[in-house]
């Protein structure tokens, strides 16, 4: 599988594979609105930008991160298997 396959989380979910992780798209206001107040008045970002956020096969958010490719690179780079889901 390449990073850009392309799949549902419904897909990944069936695979269950342990270091398979998928990119998407995430706007800044769902990080914020997770996040602790004192947390996000740190932030100096805006909050309708859009963000890459880095996901478990399972759901979890694993990490956010500015650009989809610093997302893919570093999913990478911790020996994990990117894809997008859209």
């Amino acid at each position: 599988m390449t990073p850009t396959t392309i799949m549902t989380r419904e897909d990944l979910r069936g695979l269950g594979a342990p270091d398979l992780v998928y990119v998407r798209e995430i706007r800044a206001s769902d990080i914020i609105a997770d996040i602790a107040v004192a947390e996000a008045r740190a932030l100096s970002i805006d909050p309708g930008a859009t963000l890459y956020a880095v996901h478990g096969a399972d759901g979890e958010r694993l990490a956010v991160l500015l650009d989809r490719e610093a997302a893919f690179a570093a999913a990478l780079a911790h020996e994990l298997e990117p894809v997008s889901v859209h």
